[in-house]
């Protein structure tokens, strides 16, 4: 191991041994949506995501055989 690493390591543990370990804070503020989305929207919006994502899988499942053969 590295002294650079070693060195980085101890000053870590000396930081969480005294208490002062790290604390994420995030700072949230929300307003309403500018504009509401319809149900047409949101489902174009799923039918999209979908096919997206299921889509190459099922190229692969029905090809499966051809990929299968070997030349």
């Amino acid at each position: 191991m590295s002294a650079l690493l070693r060195g980085v390591l101890a000053a870590r543990s000396a930081q969480l041994m005294r208490g002062h370990g790290i604390v994420q804070r995030a700072n949230l503020y929300s307003k309403p949506a500018k504009e509401n989305i319809g149900t047409a929207e949101t489902a174009v919006g799923f039918l999209i995501f979908t096919v997206a994502l299921l889509g190459p899988a099922g190229w692969v499942l029905a090809n499966l055989e051809s990929y299968k053969k070997r030349d």
